[in-house]
């Protein structure tokens, strides 16, 4: 009993004094870097309004400012609508030009006019190590800058598009904001949260490379250069989807494929415990749980893929078959698009046997273009099994801002990996 009451009086001192160290390294951070750091409002043109703060921070002597895209898509896709200000330490306000993006890391350079060279943020060479202590700063909810202490984890691995795991508190109105390592270089910036101190962060280099390829040359205009990234993005998940590693999986009496990659996770769901079902039905779905804003209203970038195995032998084959079409009508694209940003879906309908010859399918194929990004496409596929009078197996994937040829390729290799058993 007397060495725990002693070792409860060295520890908790001890952790007192690393709390207050981490807390005072935090306030000195903050005091040094706050003439760099900026709140980055969308101001409604109209109304003189804000409709959208984050944050941002200055990376060069001459007024560049990196941010979040999302803090500034709204000008990005309505810039006759939109304009987008700073607000600095002082309270100062003024304009800023949108100067480039990477849409797919959310990223965004605007550029303030300076007519002196300013202090400003400096990019670390090297990824932070496992543990380390960072500093997440930003403006949170409105109230003003702060810092807050956090501890780097390392990527996230299930995610295609590479994010930091940040165990830190990143709340709304920090977005865009900097997170510096002890040395105030910036090894990230702030992305998004998932509550309950973890918060994702977006990795120094993307922004060493999009700083990069903006001193190279600026875009043209933001749209071609959105509409690059996108397509590049696209066609280098598909190929992985397709390089990839696709098993065959049992789903009842059907034969279903899952893709070997770490980003596409699975879920499963059946009715087995329904004795008075008049169906037996079996779901497997397998997705990305990510996707590229590109405003409020409109994302793309993923991917889904959902199975049903469908059984009977309570009922006719005609109701069984009436109550297996219904499923037609529950077929749907899985990512937020109007009409304003895509075409109506164009669909062709059809009678495909793979060249397995396990399966008869009724397939139908649809797209719609985006509108601003006319080599793009959604395209959703519906396959339903047709030779069996009281079995049904029915599979369906829709993929988000693709091209026709690498959805075609898709197509082909889903199909292809569907059959009875």
């Amino acid at each position: 009993m007397k060495v725990l009451i002693t070792l409860l009086f060295i520890v908790s001192p001890l952790f007192s004094l690393t709390k207050l160290y981490a807390a005072e390294q935090a306030g000195t951070i903050f005091k040094q870097l706050a003439p760099s750091l900026y709140q980055i409002r969308l101001i409604d043109k109209a109304s003189g309004e804000k409709s959208t703060i984050g944050s941002g921070f200055q990376i060069t002597a001459d007024g560049l400012i990196a941010t979040n895209y999302h803090v500034i898509s709204g000008h990005a896709q309505y810039p006759e609508k939109y304009q987008i200000q700073y607000l600095d330490h002082q309270g100062n306000k003024g304009q800023l030009t949108l100067a480039s993006v990477d849409v797919i890391n959310d990223l965004a350079l605007v550029k303030r006019a300076v007519s002196a060279p300013m202090s400003f943020f400096s990019i670390a060479e090297q990824a932070p190590t496992k543990g380390e202590k960072l500093f997440s700063l930003g403006n949170p909810h409105d109230l003003g800058m702060i810092v807050v202490p956090g501890t780097y984890n390392g990527l996230k691995k299930e995610s295609f598009i590479d994010k930091i795991h940040f165990t830190g508190s990143v709340n709304s109105g920090m977005s865009g904001g900097p997170v510096v390592n002890k040395t105030e270089q910036v090894v990230g910036v702030n992305v998004a949260t998932s509550g309950n101190q973890i918060g994702f962060l977006v990795p120094h280099d993307k922004l060493a490379k999009l700083f990069h390829d903006y001193q190279q040359a600026a875009p043209e205009t933001i749209e071609q250069q959105m509409a690059e990234q996108l397509t590049a993005n696209q066609q280098a998940m598909v190929e992985t989807l397709l390089t990839s590693k696709w098993h065959k999986k049992m789903l009842g009496n059907g034969i279903i494929p899952t893709i070997d990659v770490p980003f596409i996770r699975c879920w499963g769901e059946s009715n087995a415990d329904k004795q008075d079902a008049l169906i037996y039905s079996a779901m497997a779905n397998c997705a990305m749980d990510e996707d590229t804003f590109i405003d409020n209203n409109f994302f793309t970038g993923g991917i889904e893929m959902q199975f049903q195995y469908m059984e009977t032998n309570k009922i006719s084959d005609l109701k069984f078959y009436h109550l297996y079409q219904r499923q037609i009508a529950r077929a749907a694209a899985n990512n937020k698009a109007t009409k304003d940003d895509v075409t109506e879906f164009a669909c062709h309908h059809d009678i495909v046997m793979p060249s397995s010859n396990l399966i008869n399918n009724k397939s139908i194929l649809c797209t719609r273009n985006y509108k601003k990004f006319p080599d793009l496409y959604d395209v959703l596929y519906l396959g339903l099994s047709v030779d069996k009078n009281t079995q049904a197996l029915i599979s369906h994937f829709t993929i988000a801002g693709v091209e026709k040829a690498m959805a075609l390729a898709f197509t082909k290799q889903f199909m292809e990996s569907v059959s009875w058993k």
